[in-house]
This record gives structure tokens, C-alpha cells and sequence, in this order.
């Protein structure tokens, strides 16, 4: 089996767990806040409410909303632009994948995203600057990568985290309201013994969770970057191209886009805000050298 096969494998385990990480926090936030209000499972049920509505909010509504936020111009039809509608599509039929709408971005920056709940209601978007500066190798390898994330399901799987995260923000900040204007009501004798033991590590979550939450959204975004890669590089059979254009991406400055949030970072092929600073520290994308020789290891 090729290098690529068990890359696609090992991250795809690696993602699993880290998911499960995501789930166990938000169920030990819920029943700490049930603790704290002396609610019994109330807790866990407020965050089984929130987490339901988040998610049919984020799965029916989330393309549309990381499309408006990046002013995306579309969805073009053949004639608009027929190089890139050529490309994806010749992509598609190699794949077996549907035709996803497609979006321009007015940006100077190299990037392109992937959005929507699955192949059938899919969108990629490129910015101006990927179709000006990339050769069609380049560009090729972009936009398998961004069909990848729709292919992989990874579009849907990033919404759900990114739901995860705003969940696990909510909770912390009710429970940590909760505690500081009447959690601590609570009489010390029902507090004692094994009980009082998990509410003293759930308190200590309680603080730490937006953290862990946000760090653990990195690392989720970081291995489905590395997947992407992977999974483009078989549907072209030339790991070089994206490795080439990641390597152009780098050279230009990974260019802040002018029109992106944080919450949809993780969409992009490179972190929209920039390769410098902060914005290195905190970027939900590998380095780009490391994706580079993982690429060059496949071919």
C-alpha cells in the first residue's frame, strides 16, 4: 500500500480521537453546570439542547455563511471562467465526485476553500490570486485538495468542530458565571467523597475548556490538512504540483486575505490570516515545509 494510502489512514484515526476529546468535554461541561445549579442531568440536557441547535444551524447554514463573510463572488457558471470550471470538472469525473458550485474570491492572496454538508451540496472557492500566480499543475493540486476536503466529508467534519468549539465556549462561560454568583451555595457535605472529587476537576475544566477547545480545533484542522494533502495527491498522481504551489503560497507571504473570520480559518489551504507572528503561533494549518516533504515522500 503507498505512502499516500497510509497517511489518508492515520489521520483519519488520529481525527477519530480527537472528536471523542471533543464530545467527552462538552458532556463533562454539561454535568458540572448540573452540579453547580444542583440540577441533577439538567446540565447535561441544556448541553445536548445547545449542541443539537448549533448543529442544524451549522450544517444547513454554514456554506452560505463562510461564503458571505468571504465576499465570494458566484456561483460562476462555464462561460465566466472556463479554465477553472475545466479544471474541477476533469477533476470530478476522475473522481466520481458531483460538480461543486464555484466562487471567486477578490483577494491578491493564493488560497482557495471548500464548503458545504457533503459532495452533493458542495462549494470551493479561489481567490484571484491562486488563478493569476499558479501554473495549471499548481492550480490543479489547489483545487484537488479543496475537492478532497468535500470528498473526505471533511467540510461537514469541520463544521461539527467548529460547533464543538462554540459549545464548549458557552458552557464554560454559563458555568463559570453560574459559579461565581451562586454555584458556591452548595453545602460542603454534598460535596464530599467521589462526587465532590469529579466536581472539583469538572470546575477546573470549566476554566480551562475554551483553551483546550481552541487547541484541540488546531490540531483537528492540522491532520485534516495533512489528509487533503494526501487524498489530492492521488486523484492527480503528481504530489509535485501542490507541493510547488504550497511552496509559491510561502514565497508570496501567506498574504492575509482582506475578508475572513476566524471561525472559517481552518476552511482555507493556508491560514488566510498570514505566516507571521501570532498568526504563525496560533495557525490551524501545518507548516508549510512539513506538508511539502510529506508531498515529495509520496511521489
Amino acid at each position: 500500500m503507498s505512502t499516500a494510502y497510509n497517511a489518508i489512514a492515520a489521520n483519519k484515526r488520529r481525527s477519530i480521537i480527537l472528536i471523542i476529546v471533543f464530545t467527552l468535554i462538552v458532556l463533562a461541561l454539561g454535568w458540572t453546570f448540573g452540579q453547580l445549579s444542583e440540577s441533577g442531568s439538567a446540565g447535561l440536557v441544556l448541553a445536548g439542547m445547545i449542541a443539537i441547535g448549533m448543529a442544524l444551524g451549522g450544517y444547513y447554514g454554514g456554506d452560505r455563511l463562510a461564503l458571505s463573510m468571504a465576499r465570494a463572488h458566484g456561483p460562476i457558471q462555464k462561460t465566466d471562467n472556463p479554465y477553472l470550471w475545466n479544471m474541477v470538472e476533469n477533476l470530478c469525473i476522475a473522481s466520481g465526485t458531483p460538480m461543486p458550485k464555484l466562487y471567486l474570491l477578490p483577494e491578491e492572496g493564493i488560497n482557495a476553500f471548500a464548503t458545504g454538508r457533503d459532495p452533493e451540496h458542495a462549494s470551493i472557492a479561489v481567490t484571484a490570486g491562486a488563478l493569476q500566480k499558479l501554473e495549471n499543475e499548481e492550480l490543479e493540486g489547489v483545487l484537488a485538495h479543496e475537492l478532497s476536503h468535500v470528498r473526505n466529508y471533511d467540510v461537514r467534519f469541520m463544521t461539527l468542530v467548529a460547533v464543538l468549539v462554540g459549545i464548549i465556549a458557552i458552557l464554560s462561560d454559563f458555568g463559570t458565571r453560574f459559579m461565581w454568583f451562586g454555584g458556591n451555595r452548595r453545602s460542603s457535605s454534598r460535596e464530599g467523597g467521589a462526587n465532590g472529587i469529579f466536581l472539583i476537576i469538572g470546575l477546573v475544566l470549566l476554566i480551562l475548556a475554551p483553551i483546550i477547545g481552541q487547541l484541540l480545533k488546531f490540531a483537528l484542522s492540522r491532520k485534516r490538512e495533512f489528509l487533503a494533502d494526501a487524498s489530492g495527491a492521488l486523484l492527480t498522481r503528481y504530489p509535485e504540483g501542490l507541493a510547488r504551489a504550497l511552496e509559491k503560497i510561502q514565497a508570496d507571504g501567506q498574504r492575509p486575505l482582506a475578508h475572513t473570520s476566524g471561525a472559517t480559518a481552518h476552511m482555507y489551504i493556508s491560514n488566510p490570516f498570514g505566516g507571521k507572528g501570532m498568526a504563525k503561533i496560533f495557525s490551524t494549518h501545518p507548516p508549510v515545509e512539513e506538508r511539502v516533504k510529506a508531498l515529495r515522500a509520496m511521489g
